[in-house]
Parts: C-alpha cells; sequence; structure tokens
C-alpha cells in the first residue's frame, strides 16, 4: 500500500469518528427534547384538566347566583306586598286621640312615681366590701434546698437612682 491510500484511509476513519460522535451528540439532544416534550405534553393535560374543574366550578356558581337571584327576588316581591299592605292597614286606622287617656291611668301613674320618689329619698344601706384572706403560707419543697447550696457569696448591691 502506498503512502497515499493509508493516509485516505486514515482520513476516512477520522471522519468516520466525527460522524459517530456527531451522531451521538444529536441522539443525546434528541433524546432530551423527547422528554421534554413528554413533560411537556402532560402539564398541558394537568392545565386542560384543570381548566375543565374551573368551568365547571364556574357553572356551578353561576346556577347558585341564579338560584340566589330568583329568591331574594321572590322575597323582596313579598316584602313589597307585606309593606303596601301594612301601608293599607295604617291608613284604614283609627287615629288616637290625645284626650282618650282615663282618671284611673293618671292616678295609677301618679301612684306609681310617688312610691319611687320615696324610694329615692330613703338612704341605701352601704354593703360591706368582701374581704380577702392572705394566702396560707406554703413551704417550699426540700428536695429543691441542694440546687441552691453552695458558696454563699454575697450579691454586690446596686445603688438605685437618685438614691445616694
Amino acid at each position: 500500500m502506498s503512502a497515499i491510500a493509508i493516509g485516505m484511509n486514515l482520513m476516512l476513519a477520522g471522519l468516520l469518528a466525527a460522524a459517530l460522535v456527531m451522531g451521538y451528540r444529536l441522539n443525546a439532544r434528541l433524546k432530551a427534547l423527547r422528554e421534554s416534550h413528554e413533560g411537556f405534553a402532560k402539564a398541558v393535560a394537568e392545565l386542560d384538566a384543570a381548566a375543565a374543574r374551573a368551568e365547571q366550578g364556574l357553572a356551578d356558581l353561576r346556577a347558585a347566583t341564579d338560584e340566589a337571584h330568583d329568591a331574594l327576588a321572590d322575597r323582596i316581591g313579598k316584602a313589597r306586598a307585606l309593606t303596601a299592605r301594612l301601608d293599607r292597614q295604617l291608613q284604614g286606622a283609627p287615629t288616637p286621640r290625645a284626650d282618650a287617656v282615663s282618671e284611673s291611668d293618671v292616678e295609677r301613674v301618679t301612684h306609681r312615681l310617688g312610691s319611687l320618689l320615696s324610694a329615692a329619698r330613703e338612704p341605701r344601706p352601704q354593703r360591706e366590701p368582701p374581704r380577702r384572706e392572705a394566702p396560707a403560707f406554703q413551704a417550699r419543697p426540700t428536695f429543691d434546698d441542694d440546687l441552691f447550696d453552695g458558696p454563699a457569696e454575697p450579691a454586690p448591691r446596686r445603688a438605685r437612682a437618685g438614691v445616694r
């Protein structure tokens, strides 16, 4: 074999190796693209299901609103009818007379007012405030004593503000 044939074979082998590397990289990229496409399709399906649930919720809400509107319209109609009926009854009712107060009513009110005034003039008995007893002395448990045993060091005294 000649040097040209060997050089051509080596160049062909290099080009084949480069094609294999490029094919491998392209395969990896296509695999990643397929996986992302599947994830995107799954996300779109979930979004579609959420949109369907939202549409159903809106339809339920619209139905409930229509039902409440009908119920309120019915109640408003009944209230208007009752107010009209009450107005008719008030217009047809006789007006009370100012001199319709009897003497027995005046005497009864006067007697009640007098008893209230006399009760207000009498002094009220004063109540004593309730006495509160001081809480009984409770001894400290003895098992806590060993926690505080130790060198008895006097704590330094701090001067109070304004006192010398």
